[in-house]
């Protein structure tokens, strides 16, 4: 690592589990419910919940399109028994007969059109169990998400509350492991599961390494593309992150 990204894993833990008790308290609830991708920010963001809250007070979603993410459900499966979530906390939804409804209006949808529908059908999703709960939506995003708009506006980006949202991807996998996520969450390739094959370095040009250190020393630190490039960071590398980050600006608006 060419920049610092470490951090104090349990003083991140124990202010993240204190913001959470404190915001869900503090808006008059007592209950969250989190969608599981069987990847590892949703599965810290449960975690660190169930630590707020007691795992009787979070339920848990999952939202497949039918097979097209099969280790992912696995996964969170696999999370749900290490942190004791009850079985009628747990919902399995498959949403593939509701999108395939939406898709037959265009034949000529792309893939990024569907994911965005599907995106956005979570969150609904979501949100109409938290009414039926009355519980708060626990967002799972992290920073180098956010700040490259790797993100579907009013679809996964929707929610009450975001417990890690300040720390990159990096410092996300350090937390997970000071809270014993199962490894085979940890070590799993990034992907949001739209399409088949689809992985989230893969649409980037780019590591999730790469970008952390590249956002932390640009947009923390100020510097410059030169100064970052005298670092030992690649020219390639920088322009691409900084043009993703450019181009997403209008996501936070």
């Amino acid at each position: 690592m060419i920049v610092d990204l470490s951090i104090n894993p349990s003083k991140i833990s124990d202010d993240i589990v204190k913001f959470i008790r404190q915001t869900v308290t503090g808006a008059g609830f007592s209950k969250v419910i989190v969608g599981l991708s069987g990847g590892i920010d949703s599965a810290v963001s449960c975690s660190l919940a169930v630590s707020a809250l007691e795992k009787e007070n979070v339920y848990v979603a999952l939202l497949p399109y039918g097979d097209l993410d099969k280790e992912g459900i696995g996964h969170a499966k696999l999370l749900i028994d290490f942190l004791k979530i009850p079985s009628s906390s747990v919902h399995l939804i498959d949403i593939k007969p509701l999108l395939d409804q939406i898709a037959k209006i265009d034949p000529g949808m792309d893939d990024l059109r569907k994911g965005n529908i599907m995106s956005r059908m979570r969150m609904i999703l979501l949100f109409d169990l938290a009414k039926k709960y009355k519980a708060l939506v626990l967002g799972t995003e992290n920073k180098t998400e956010h700040l490259l708009g790797y993100f579907t506006r009013f679809g996964d980006s929707a929610s009450d509350i975001e417990p890690i949202r300040h720390l990159y991807k990096t410092q996300v996998r350090k937390l997970a492991k000071y809270l014993k996520i199962p490894e085979k969450i940890i070590k799993k390739t990034p992907t949001a599961g739209l399409w088949q094959g689809q992985t989230d370095e893969r649409e980037f040009g780019f590591s999730y390494g790469e970008a952390d250190q590249i956002l932390l020393l640009y947009l923390d630190q100020k510097k410059n593309v030169e100064e970052i490039v005298n670092k030992g960071i690649k020219l390639e590398q920088v322009e691409k992150v900084v043009k993703r980050l450019k181009a997403n600006e209008f996501k936070h608006r």
